[in-house]
């Protein structure tokens, strides 16, 4: 099972930035898919997280800015970010806990990691 996450990049400070993140490999399904975060010095962080039916939930500190959504055909996530500060510089790492037949279990999957600069 391979993560591509695609879409960070330098934006200025109010800016907005989506990112993707697609799942491909051999799977039955997915769970639950989430979008991580590694500032500098850091430990990473959960940013917000979608279940596979659609429920969400997110840090307080993005609340309001980020919106975390998925297109289950495509097995892939999304995270539309606005406002953008400086705070929100990191390197965002995707998630996805995949459900595989053999063995029957559920799995944690991450993504290589987008790097997101916020700054003028």
């Amino acid at each position: 099972v391979q993560l591509q996450a695609s879409g960070g990049g330098l934006v200025q400070p109010g800016g907005s930035l989506r990112l993707s993140c697609a799942v491909s490999g051999s799977f039955f399904s997915i769970n639950t898919m989430g979008w991580y975060r590694q500032a500098p010095g850091k430990q990473r962080e959960l940013v917000a997280r979608i279940s596979s039916v659609g429920s969400t939930n997110y840090a307080d500190s993005v609340k309001g800015r980020f919106t975390i959504s998925r297109d289950n055909a495509k097995n892939t996530v999304y995270l539309q970010m606005s406002a953008l500060s400086s705070e929100d510089t990191a390197v965002y790492y995707c998630n996805a806990n995949a459900f595989k037949l053999v063995p029957p279990e559920y799995v944690d999957y991450w993504g290589q990691g987008t790097l997101v600069t916020v700054s003028s």
